[in-house]
């Protein structure tokens, strides 16, 4: 069985740093598409950032320019990073992939999902 296992969550002040991880485990024949959503209370699920096999990165507007994604497909990993984290920032963060495990039919998968906490 995949899994999709998440890091790097917390509290973090508005202006420092902030890296999270995902990394999938298990047996993997391929790994498709990679994606970030965040949920923040009393708003719906987003889509953060989602990044391809082959590097193409899509950001939501409220993002763009202050986020970055990226993917090392040799450890089957994604990375979400800011140098400018804000409060507006503060969410559950999820990790999504589109996964084929072994040599089945690609399949989503959900991380758990981390807690970020920006501070002013």
């Amino acid at each position: 069985q995949v899994h999709l296992v998440e890091s790097g969550g917390g509290l973090v002040q508005a202006g420092g740093s902030l890296r999270l991880s995902c990394t999938a485990t298990g047996t993997i024949f391929n790994i498709n598409v990679m994606n970030w959503y965040r949920q923040a209370p009393g708003k719906q699920r987003e889509l953060v950032a989602s990044i391809t096999s082959g590097g193409f990165e899509s950001y939501a507007d409220s993002v763009k320019g202050r986020i970055t994604i990226s993917r090392d497909n040799a450890q089957n990993a994604v990375y979400l990073k800011t140098n400018n984290p804000t409060p507006e920032d503060t969410a559950v963060y999820i990790c999504n992939a589109t996964i084929a495990a072994a040599a089945q039919a690609l399949n989503n998968y959900w991380g758990q999902g981390t807690q970020v906490t920006v501070s002013s």
